[in-house]
């Protein structure tokens, strides 16, 4: 991880479980996803568009998520600027593989060498506007991801849409600073 030390690897781990399960609870449970997925539509940079509020990203900028096909899945580095776009990348690296061959839209991903893992879920996209919504399963963390840095109004407005329809509160959507291409 740049700019942290071996010494806060757990810390970091601890917290990171914390945010992932300290937001509020959905008003209705999430219905799994109904979708199918390509899995190399989940290769490439993401750029982070939206997302729920949690610990592990307060005032994080320019948040990123690089997909990288392994023998066992995926490899995925998370990337974020603590309060501003200048500021130091954060990474976090992970592994994640898909868990329900069916659909291609369940993955595990675990961090920190095994010592977390957390499942999400694709509950949409529209490859055609270059978007998709991931989410935990308990509803506690969502992510609205995008293949470039900003949306054009018209899909983004399409996706808060859809985040509404599969029961998410869009008005505790925070939305960041894109990332820089």
């Amino acid at each position: 991880m740049k700019g942290h030390a071996q010494s806060h690897f757990f810390p970091l781990a601890l917290m990171f479980a914390l945010a992932v399960a300290s937001r509020p609870a959905l008003a209705r449970p999430i219905s799994p996803p109904t979708i199918r997925l390509d899995s190399d539509k989940m290769l490439g940079r993401w750029y982070e568009i939206a997302r729920l509020p949690n610990t592990i990203q307060n005032d994080c900028q320019g948040g990123t998520s690089d997909w990288v096909r392994t023998e066992a899945g995926f490899q995925v580095i998370q990337t974020c600027h603590k309060g501003a776009l200048s500021a130091p990348a954060t990474e976090w690296h992970a592994r994640a593989r898909m868990v329900d061959p069916k659909t291609n839209t369940k993955f595990k991903v675990t961090y920190f060498g095994g010592l977390l893992t957390v499942d999400y879920w694709v509950l949409d996209t529209r490859a055609e506007q270059g978007w998709v919504i991931v989410a935990t399963p308990n509803g506690r963390s969502l992510w609205l991801m995008s293949q470039q840095p900003s949306l054009p109004a018209a899909a983004k407005s399409q996706a808060v849409a859809r985040i509404k329809q599969l029961g998410f509160d869009v008005t505790s959507l925070e939305f960041p600073q894109a990332a820089r291409n």
